[in-house]
């Protein structure tokens, strides 16, 4: 469903009203608590050595960071969305916003501040496709308990609430509790992990998705393989998530849910891959679009599409420029 745009920032409901009152009525198929980054990307023939200048070939300034990834995606196959997330108050952050709202994101909830940058990655690509990056947090770190409060009225009323590991661990958790005490379903995705992670995300996740390396972080055994993802995921599960969800690129993904006592292996469709970066934002933010549009739909059967939509955006140079749109797709994903 596209929602008609008549009020920049918002979206208009039934009888045109003050803001206060539109984000107190409002109602959003998927909110995402996180981040947002600033990609300053330089190609060059090598990564320089210390001290070093060496010339470069190209330079693009991108759009990503994690949160607002997975919110773009699932803002382009109809989901009604909203951000809450901190970006700084300068040419960035400015451009940020703008970016949302060229994507149809709703950004009553993202805050500028004086106190910080916009959350920024300076990363070298070699001609090999080799990087070295490197992340500034930012703004994104002052993302606390006062922008989830003034946030709640639109949590308790959301669908869907998806969080990650770029702003700080606890407002992640806030958030998720939150969203929980409302009914809410969640989804968190543990990125990038931490070894030490709180053990009460794994009871505020409906839906723990992680990648390989991560879930090999979370548990301290190897996952290569299909065998070793169900390990992984029974290992998880068992810490209180309501299902886990291990992503293994071209591998597919294992599903395990708690009401299940074994885990499926969604096989996905093999596809010639130009550029990887951010296929699991674009898997988490086309799962919760599934999520929030069709609850009834199994989670193996929702896993399955989200693989085809990321499948798509391996397809595409960039980040956030590869995120397929709903018009892109296949009728039968939806």
């Amino acid at each position: 469903m596209f929602i008609h745009r008549s009020i920049p920032g918002s979206y208009m409901m039934a009888k045109p009203c003050d803001s206060q009152q539109i984000m107190a009525e409002e109602a959003f198929d998927v909110m995402v608590v996180g981040s947002c980054m600033t990609d300053l990307v330089s190609q060059a023939p090598r990564l320089p050595k210390a001290g070093e200048t060496i010339h470069g070939h190209k330079f693009f300034i991108g759009f990503g960071g994690k949160g607002a990834n997975q919110c773009i995606q699932a803002a382009r196959l109809g989901a009604k969305t909203t951000m809450v997330c901190k970006v700084g108050k300068d040419f960035f952050g400015d451009n940020y916003i703008q970016n949302f709202k060229d994507n149809g994101v709703n950004t009553d909830f993202v805050e500028q501040t004086s106190s910080a940058a916009t959350g920024a990655a300076s990363i070298i690509v070699n001609d090999a496709g080799e990087n070295a990056i490197v992340i500034v947090a930012g703004a994104n770190l002052l993302l606390g308990s006062e922008e989830l409060q003034k946030a709640l009225p639109a949590i308790s009323r959301g669908k869907v609430l998806v969080c990650q590991l770029e702003i700080s661990p606890q407002t992640s958790l806030q958030a998720l509790r939150m969203a929980q005490e409302n009914k809410v379903k969640t989804i968190f995705n543990p990125a990038p992990a931490i070894p030490d992670l709180d053990t009460g995300f794994y009871r505020a996740s409906d839906v723990f998705c992680c990648n390989e390396s991560e879930a090999e972080l979370l548990t301290g055994s190897s996952v290569t393989n299909v065998e070793e993802a169900h390990r992984a995921a029974q290992e998880l599960l068992q810490r209180g998530c309501g299902s886990v969800i291990v992503t293994l690129g071209p591998q597919g993904c294992v599903v395990l849910e708690a009401r299940d006592s074994t885990s499926k292996h969604v096989p996905t469709t093999a596809v010639t891959a130009v550029d990887t970066t951010g296929a699991g934002d674009s898997f988490i933010g086309a799962l919760a679009f599934y999520m929030a549009h069709y609850p009834t739909m199994p989670l193996e059967e929702m896993t399955r599409r989200a693989n085809q939509v990321a499948g798509v955006s391996v397809q595409v140079v960039g980040t956030q420029t590869s995120y397929p749109f709903r018009k892109e797709l296949p009728a039968e994903l939806f």
